[in-house]
């Protein structure tokens, strides 16, 4: 007999590289053998198997059956192979045609009674199927992952049974429905954030050219808020990226209700480790940074998180992408995140505050700061002091902007960045830098002598002008002038935003 080839895919990242399942049945002692970097799930597929065609109404060859899980040097892992290996020894054994197995495939965990069970990872999979012009069949417990890419080439079935009819032509599978949620949700309001006129100056220019933002100030003085606030006043993902922030999600194994309807964004507790943070595992899954994709990524008690987690975000920022290295292999995620850290001047929080005493001594202030490393400082774009705001009334109703208001400023900011280089402001690069953020001479004036008298780096002068292009988009100014570079510099994170 001929070997049979079924297609399916590997758990490796986001990218979810294709697998051909090579199955060949032969002379020999009866037995079942998996080969191909498999690790111990994928070798107990053979019982799993088993079961499966026995009680769906087939039977099991009893001859020498090879499944070969093709690139060998490709790792494989988990149970989504299951299904792929019943279809092929099937088809080898010529129990089903393998004629309509050329534009297919399959993908899912089998049971004993032979129904077909979810596994992480189903959205990557049937992106890369769509996008190859193949119709991928899997179990109908996963619609819900795969409703967010609304393709036609999407297959439900509920078990073996379905699988099997469906190659035989006696009916055709349903196709996964597309999701009817909404793409954006309300969140918390900017008008509930009384004062802090800087603070929310700053967020909104955060806002308007995807800048990283760090708010420093004492307990109670609106950091965690202003934070929460953020992702009311971005623009809407777009399609693309928001299907590539699900597959993240999807490949997590977080099920398919609890992912972000929005922008997306993480707060992770100071205690996450870096492993926590930047991912890992046995087989790697995304961490909290790729987790806040396309989204918001909010570090809150910057200086608690330990050195080895803050330094992990440094490739990122800089990249946007994260790599996860393997002795077998390496898998890189994306991980172009917003991030905006809060951090008290203090221990106790209390130091500059007019009511409350500062109890910390210069010697514990100094370690205390002395936790965030220079070179993460200067991967961030714009540093706020907040103070304490005095109140006359506590139930006096705030005359704030609201976030619908702000929100506009922010998408017509953004969509003047998108017209002159297709991104936004943070993200581009030397060349760009060159190109578009070129200040008046006045302006250019100022940035030399701030860069000489306080010894900035080349980084640190080219984030300045990309926060100052930002600000005059908000102006809707078409040069960059000496006010907004003087406001992106006073805004510029240094020693002395830390330190003070």
């Amino acid at each position: 007999m001929q070997p049979v080839t079924v297609r399916c895919r590997a758990p490796e990242g986001a990218r979810a590289p294709e697998v051909f399942v090579e199955v060949h049945v032969g002379p020999g002692l009866p037995g079942l053998s998996i080969v191909g970097l498999v690790e111990t799930a994928v070798k107990e597929s053979r019982d799993r198997v088993r079961a499966a065609l026995q009680n769906t109404g087939f039977s099991m060859p009893d001859r020498r059956i090879v499944v070969s899980l093709a690139p060998a040097d490709l790792p494989k892992s988990g149970s989504r192979y299951d299904l792929a290996i019943a279809i092929g020894i099937l088809c080898a054994s010529d129990q089903l045609p393998a004629d309509r197995l050329n534009g297919c495939e399959f993908i899912g965990e089998l049971g004993l009674s032979g129904e077909l069970r979810p596994v992480p990872g189903i959205l990557p999979v049937v992106m890369r199927a769509a996008a190859a012009e193949h119709n991928a069949v899997i179990p109908s417990a996963a619609a819900a992952d795969a409703a967010l890419l609304g393709s036609p080439r999407v297959m439900l079935a509920d078990n073996l049974s379905d699988a099997c009819a469906y190659l035989q032509g006696m009916r055709e599978l349903p196709v996964a429905p597309p999701s009817t949620s909404s793409t954006i949700t309300t969140g918390p309001d900017l008008a509930d954030v009384a004062g802090q006129s800087l603070a929310r100056r700053a967020l909104e220019i955060a806002a308007s050219g995807a800048h990283h933002l760090l708010l420093s100030g004492p307990p109670g003085t609106g950091k965690s808020m202003l934070a929460a606030r953020l992702p009311g006043i971005l623009p809407p993902l777009e399609q693309l990226s928001a299907l590539e922030t699900a597959a993240l999600y999807s490949v997590k194994g977080i099920p398919a209700d609890h992912w972000p309807q929005c922008t997306p964004f993480r707060a992770p507790h100071h205690s996450a480790s870096a492993t926590a943070l930047a991912g890992g595992g046995s087989t790697p899954a995304p961490g909290e940074i790729s987790l806040a994709h396309n989204g918001v990524l909010f570090l809150d008690e910057l200086p608690e998180f330990s050195r080895s987690a803050l330094e992990i975000l440094r490739e990122p920022l800089e990249t946007g992408s994260i790599s996860i290295a393997r002795a077998r292999s390496t898998v890189t995620f994306p991980a172009r995140v917003q991030l905006i850290a809060a951090m008290n001047p203090c221990p106790c929080g209390y130091r500059s505050d007019p009511v409350h005493e500062c109890r910390c001594t210069p010697d514990q202030i100094r370690r205390y700061r002395a936790r965030i490393s220079g070179p993460l400082i200067d991967r961030i774009d714009l540093a706020v002091e907040l103070a304490r705001e005095q109140h006359n009334d506590l139930f006096q109703p705030s005359d704030s902007e609201p976030s619908a208001t702000v929100r506009n400023r922010v998408l017509a900011a953004r969509q003047r960045a998108s017209d002159r280089a297709h991104k936004a402001n943070a993200q581009l690069d030397a060349q760009e830098l060159q190109l578009h953020c070129r200040p008046d001479p006045a302006g250019r004036a100022l940035l030399r002598d701030a860069a000489q008298k306080l010894g900035l780096s080349r980084r640190a002068c080219n984030r300045a002008l990309r926060v100052a292009r930002t600000i005059a988009d908000l102006a809707d100014e078409p040069t960059i002038n000496a006010n907004h570079m003087a406001e992106a510099l006073n805004l510029r994170p240094t020693l002395h935003n830390v330190d003070a």
